[in-house]
Parts: structure tokens; sequence; C-alpha cells
């Protein structure tokens, strides 16, 4: 007798995704101080929004394809790119430019005293030769580790070009992100984000803590003035 029912067959098995190789992070990265600390990386994820195809993220390595070594692979200290599956790079620990089919927009690299050379030569020449559109340097000290405390380029042609440093006051300066409608700022030493649409900067878990505690003294006097109110009133 033939059965009226149909099996449905067994669902095909996806596809393991190819993960990078594991990349210990080193002694002396800075990026625990200038990046997290702060809470640059939530700010700029809420700022810039899209949390789905917008990556922005610490330590990723980005190389071409998956590699099967450390070779060809830079580690950018942030790294932030646009319209990618960011699902997927989380999945496979990097960023592999064939898989994404686009470079990284954005990065940048933050001042250490075993990276600093590299991040001014070979580092940034493999920026530019993946096609990654704007690179960053930042040092803490400013002059110590690289050529200025704040350093911009944006590709142009294959080749990056340098963004105009500006300096709007004593130990403050800044660059223009066009990639991502923001301004890089070196402010005595700290790291800051600057939004000149909205004419603010980009929280800081700092700045959020300020605002609260300015919110709860402000409704604790507003409590304290309406009690004495309805003491007069008595």
């Amino acid at each position: 007798m033939t059965s009226r029912f149909t099996a449905t067959p067994a669902p095909a098995t996806p596809p393991a995704i190819a993960k990078f190789p594991e990349f210990p992070p080193r002694a002396d990265m800075m990026n625990s101080r200038h990046l997290h600390d702060q809470g640059h990386q939530p700010a700029l994820r809420r700022h810039l929004g899209n949390p789905d195809t917008t990556l922005v993220l610490s330590e990723v390595p980005v190389s071409w394809d998956v590699p099967r070594s450390r070779a060809g692979v830079r580690i950018p200290d942030l790294i932030i790119a646009f319209n990618v599956r960011r699902a997927h790079i989380l999945a496979q620990d990097g960023y592999a430019i064939n898989e994404q089919g686009k470079p990284p927009d954005f990065v940048l690299e933050i001042a250490s005293d075993t990276t600093a050379a590299n991040d001014e030569n070979a580092k940034w020449f493999d920026y530019a030769n993946f096609g990654v559109t704007e690179c960053w340097l930042f040092d803490p000290d400013w002059g110590k580790r690289y050529a200025a405390g704040l350093i911009g380029w944006t590709l142009v042609n294959g080749r990056y070009e340098p963004i105009s440093i500006h300096r709007h006051a004593a130990d403050m300066y800044y660059g223009d992100s066009r990639v991502l409608g923001l301004q890089v700022c070196w402010e005595h030493g700290q790291l800051r984000w600057y939004d000149p649409a909205g004419q603010r900067y980009l929280d800081t878990f700092d700045s959020l803590a300020d605002e609260r505690d300015a919110a709860v003294a402000e409704a604790q006097r507003l409590r304290h003035e309406i009690e004495r109110l309805r003491e007069d009133r008595e």
C-alpha cells in the first residue's frame, strides 16, 4: 500500500563558518584606557545606528580572505564598517574582505611602544592596499610615539592623502572624518568624538554619569522646594 504522505527531506547542514586564527592580546595595548574605559564603542554604535549591518569593534583581524596563518592580517584597535554582515564577522572572529564584498570604512590605531613604528609605516600601507577609506592614528602623549598626537588619512585613487588637523584651543585638536560625519578629537590626551550636526560630543561613561548625578541633584532640590512650600502654606 502506498502512503499518501511524502517524507520531508532532512534539512541540509549549513556549512561551517571558517574562522580566523586566534590572536592573543599584547601586554602593552592601550585600548582599555582609551577606548573601553570611556565607552566609545557603544557610543559610536548608538550614534551610527543600524546595529545588524554596522560593525563597531576593537581588535578585529582584517584580511583579504580567511587566513591559514597570521601572515597578511592586520588588527586595528578600532574598526568601523557599514553595510556588512556583522553577525558573520562575529562568528568568524575576523573580517574577510572577499566575504563581505567591501573593505572596512574606518580604522583607528592607538599608539603603543611596541607597535607605533609599524602603525605609521607598513600597517597604514596595508590598510590603503585593503581599500580602507580612512585610517587614523591617536597618540595620547602627543608626538611621543607618532609624529603627532592625531593623524588621519583618506583614500584617494588608491593612495592615502592626509586629513587636515585643526587646533581650536590649548591641547585640543580635531580632524574631520567624512566617513563617520564626526570630528575625531584629541583633547588633553583623551580621545573624543564630536558631532557637528548635533553640536555635541558623543557620550562617554563619565559624561552620562555626570548627567545622571545632575538630574538626581535637581530632583532632590525640587523635592525639598516642594516640601518647603507645603510647610509655608501650613
